[in-house]
């Protein structure tokens, strides 16, 4: 193996553990994951389903009942209590399901050697003898020995408290006395973070046996606040239940007190108190986060925070990096200028490089790591690899000595190499144009030509670097780059085409109210010719990084209301540019993938870290990782949130809907000195469509017409909006009204009370279904939305409608619910007071569609 090798850490001599052996320890020593409570057993979800007001209001009732010496009501009860419950657990672990498959595919990533070929693995996959690489921003999974490293430093705050960066050596003999903190030590640790350099290690440790394990405990009582979103619905459940409670009492007293019975004023009190409380709010919510998730995990974006989904749809500035979002990242060499020449290259036909450009490829390759992962020096190495393959002019035996990384200030890095047969060390470096000028200390005159050409490839659309020569014979290495009498060697240009899908998705973006803001350290030109290629908006001019940092806070709010591009932009100003954005009121997603990055996408409402290209760092910062680096990915995502929000929006509006005639019946014939209609049997037959419809029906809809094509909503809008409120309340209310209405008429065509109370719950069921319908869209018809797939609505309207037959026309379960026969006149009339409770919605959303395609006219 080559000193070369060696030094960057190419794994020549190591083949890591087989695939079977990995497996093998994977199962008997478990996971390499922190002590964690995990997810909740069956035990756990049924103890938290008993303490729902709901169900304990349910047992108060079937115990009221044995009581009264009704058994066949007090079973039956119990019975629904049970299916209830069996859907409540079904859905639950659903959710526990979905969850846990998004903790497992955002868990930190690790690059192995498998099989002698480097796999990217989760990090709970990690076993002990694994063979890690390490490069600068990956986070380390597991406790590891050093075989190999290459300036590799490590931030070990997470366990030592200590905010220095700690330097790491090799030394197999030393890594059983190694603890964390203190330089030179053979270690690096699970939790802790790579922060430059690169290096390959053997892990030791896994799991619990990790010094991050031993002090695991700790994590386990930390638990997520509540989002915005839940404190919302959790303080209209509050308000409900204390309305329930309120109204439960004095139907109890004046039931009580004026019919003497105080055992059914008690279960008069608790059927009026069920129907009046909502405990599906908080179910529904979690499930169409947690199933949201999974469906935007599907396009190719995780979901490492569940409340930026209430956030997605709100963006109103979308900050994307352009190398690998906008662009392919697929960066090829076009051009190769000197001084005195240019040469276009092309791979499609054989020719030979002209030996006036030899010394220019060779030294873009010196100047790039060894095992390059940016794509300009991956695209230097396989123009070196076509062009100079057996030539003098690659040197893979010599010795990467000295590193000089690029800076805010100095956008330019330099390689020192022990080169062999040479009593002197070779220094290549590259960077910006104006840098290695700068560090050639050319003349103005030259400076300027060089811009000048750099300006024209630009404008092209080119990335432009150059590239500079230095030799150095001393034995103390100088602490800068412009100490090196560094030669100029001429310039290198590569192209990086605008992803396919780009050009379009920024059309959406902008009919949907969203800004789109591409950043770049790439040159201006550069900058401009990409973003008119992808059809940005470059009215505003281009701002750059020196620009911004000239510009105070003020002036710089002021540039961002019209400015789209940013050029020759640092990491750091990311974060400013961030910041200045919130401060104009904007909901600002913001993409990256560097160390440098994390600030920023932790500042932003909505971070989106490159799951292809980015480092550990920027995707624990992040809130969404994006899994194919693609922007047009991050418009289908926030489509996709619209989505969400909207079909959340809709089955919170349905249950208050439905709340509405059910508590009005329990409580009407109280008011009236009536028979009571309702029974808690009747009201759980009643959940037993509303919590399939608002978690199933709901979250299984279609995106709305047009949701794409309105401006986003305010992130501090209520989930209810006092004009929602009152159209959903106003749903309820024809459809109590309707409900009313065939129960008054059935007992003035003098039915029994057993045919009033059937018809009545007849009317009552379809009018539930009724309101599922015309909820599904509150932009189209009821005709138009019945042509829209819903294969989960049929389910729960076929059930419905035929457990609806069995209550009415099985004897014994009618005589458990209270009912007489029906006769086929009496469920038509059912069904036409149905319709007519939910018509006027129908006709209200006809007439507004017709108001709004006039005024697009």
């Amino acid at each position: 193996m080559s000193k070369r090798e060696s030094t960057s850490g190419e794994p020549s001599d190591f083949e890591g553990l087989t695939s079977s052996l990995a497996a093998e320890r994977l199962r008997t020593e478990g996971p390499n994951a922190l002590p964690t409570d995990g997810s909740r057993g069956t035990a756990a979800i049924v103890f938290e389903v008993i303490r729902e007001p709901m169900f304990l209001l349910l047992l108060a009732a079937a115990a009221i009942y044995l009581v009264l010496g009704d058994l066949h009501e007090a079973l039956m009860l119990l019975f629904f209590v049970c299916v209830v419950m069996g859907i409540t657990l079904y859905q639950s672990h659903k959710t526990e399901r979905v969850l846990q498959a998004l903790r497992d595919l955002t868990s930190p990533r690790a690059l192995v050697l498998r099989d002698g070929e480097k796999r990217r693995i989760a990090g709970s996959e990690v076993v002990r003898d694994d063979i890690l690489m390490l490069a600068e921003g990956d986070r380390v999974p597991a406790d590891a020995c050093l075989l190999m490293c290459n300036g590799l430093q490590a931030d070990e705050s997470l366990l030592t408290g200590e905010a220095a960066p700690v330097r790491k050596a090799v030394g197999e003999g030393r890594a059983a006395m190694a603890r964390p903190g203190g330089d030179d030590l053979p270690m690096v640790y699970s939790g802790t973070l790579v922060v430059q350099g690169q290096g390959i290690a053997r892990v030791t440790a896994t799991g619990p046996r990790t010094e991050i394990g031993r002090i695991g405990k700790s994590l386990q009582a930390l638990r997520p606040e509540p989002s915005p979103m839940q404190s919302q619905v959790r303080r209209m459940m509050w308000i409900f239940a204390l309305l329930g409670i309120l109204l439960c009492a004095a139907v109890v007293g004046l039931y009580g007190l004026t019919r003497g019975a105080w055992l059914d004023a008690l279960l008069a009190g608790i059927t009026l108190a069920i129907s009046l409380l909502p405990q599906e709010f908080l179910v529904v919510l979690t499930v169409f986060l947690a199933l949201g998730a999974w469906r935007i995990s599907r396009s190719n974006v995780l979901t490492r925070r569940i409340p930026a989904l209430e956030t997605l749809g709100a963006a109103t500035v979308l900050c994307v990096d352009k190398t690998g979002t906008i662009t392919e990242n697929r960066m090829t060499v076009t051009q190769l200028v000197t001084r005195d020449a240019r040469y276009a290259v092309d791979y499609d036909h054989e020719n030979s490089l002209p030996e006036a450009f030899h010394e220019l490829v060779e030294f873009s390759v010196l100047a790039s790591m060894v095992d390059p992962f940016d794509p300009m020096e991956k695209a230097f190495r396989r123009l070196a690899d076509h062009y100079l393959a057996g030539t003098e002019h690659l040197h893979d035996d010599w010795t990467l000595i000295q590193h000089y990384p690029l800076s805010r200030d100095m956008l330019a890095m330099s390689h020192g190499w022990q080169a062999t047969r040479r009593d002197e060390y070779v220094v290549a470096a590259k960077g910006a144009p104006e840098a290695i000028a700068d560090l050639c200390h050319l003349s103005a005159a030259d400076t300027a030509a060089i811009a000048a050409q750099a300006d024209r490839l630009a404008q092209q659309g080119l990335r432009v670097l150059a590239i500079a020569r230095a030799t150095f014979a001393g034995t103390a290495w100088p602490p800068q780059q412009h100490d090196f009498p560094f030669a100029f060697l001429g310039m290198i240009a590569l192209a990086d085409p605008v992803r396919p899908r780009v050009p379009e998705a920024i059309r959406v973006a902008r009919r949907a109210g969203m800004r789109v803001a591409m950043i770049t350290g790439d040159y201006p030109g550069t900058a401009e010719a990409v973003a008119r290629a992808a059809g940005i908006d470059l009215d505003g001019g281009i701002l750059t990084g020196p620009e911004i940092d000239a510009l105070d806070d003020a002036v710089l709010r002021q540039r961002l209301r019209s400015a789209r591009v940013f050029a020759r932009v640092a990491p750091e100003q990311k974060l400013r540019l961030v910041q200045a954005f919130k401060a104009n009121g904007e909901v600002v997603a913001m993409t990256g993938d560097g160390v440098n990055d994390a600030p920023a996408l932790k500042a932003a409402h909505i971070g989106i870290a490159m799951g292809g290209r980015g480092t550990d760092v920027a995707r624990e910062a992040s809130s969404l990782v994006l899994l194919d680096d693609d922007f047009a990915t991050i418009v289908d995502a926030i489509r996709l949130g619209r989505r969400i929000f909207d079909n959340l929006h809709k089955a919170m509006a349905y249950i208050l809907a439905v709340h509405v005639p059910i508590a009005g019946m329990a409580l009407l014939p109280l008011l009236l000195g009536m028979p009571l209609v309702l029974a808690p049997v009747h009201i759980v037959f009643l959940e037993l469509i509303i919590d399939p419809a608002c978690s199933i029906v709901f979250e299984a809809e279609p995106e709305e017409a047009g949701a794409m094509e309105r401006p986003p909503r305010r992130p501090d809008a209520p989930l209810f909006s006092l004009r929602t409120m009152l159209l959903s309340l106003l749903q309820g209310a024809t459809v109590f009204l309707a409900v009313a209405a065939v129960y008054g008429l059935s007992l003035l065509r003098g039915q029994g009370i057993d045919e009033a109370r059937a018809l009545t719950f007849t009317t009552l069921v379809i009018g539930n279904l009724g309101l599922i319908l015309v909820n599904r869209s509150w932009s189209s018809t009821l005709l138009a939305s019945l042509r829209i797939r819903n294969t989960a609505l049929w389910k729960v309207v076929g059930g419905t409608l035929g457990f609806l037959a069995c209550v009415l026309y099985v004897p014994g379960l009618r005589n458990i619910f209270g009912f007489a026969y029906l006769h086929a006149g009496d469920v038509l009339l059912a069904f036409a007071a149905s319709a007519a409770g939910v018509a006027w919605f129908e006709w209200f959303k006809w007439v507004r569609g017709t108001r709004m395609g006039r005024a697009r006219a």
